[in-house]
């Protein structure tokens, strides 16, 4: 009996890169932190919504 290849999954390169500019010798953040879980944890941006992934926080946009 020939021995399976167990088949690794590929990393997929973290986004966080993208939530950074950099401005002159600073680097400034692109995206809006979490009020309730502070400063890097970054907040998703929906259509109508801004939301925390980790606590759940949402603010709704106004129309």
């Amino acid at each position: 009996m020939a021995a399976k290849k167990k088949e690794v999954a590929k990393e997929t390169p973290s986004a966080k890169k993208n939530y950074y500019q950099v401005k002159g010798d600073k680097l400034e953040r692109s995206r809006r932190s979490c009020p309730k879980c502070g400063p890097g944890v970054f907040m998703a941006e929906h259509q109508d919504r801004i939301s925390c992934g980790r606590c759940g926080y949402t603010e709704f946009k106004k129309k």
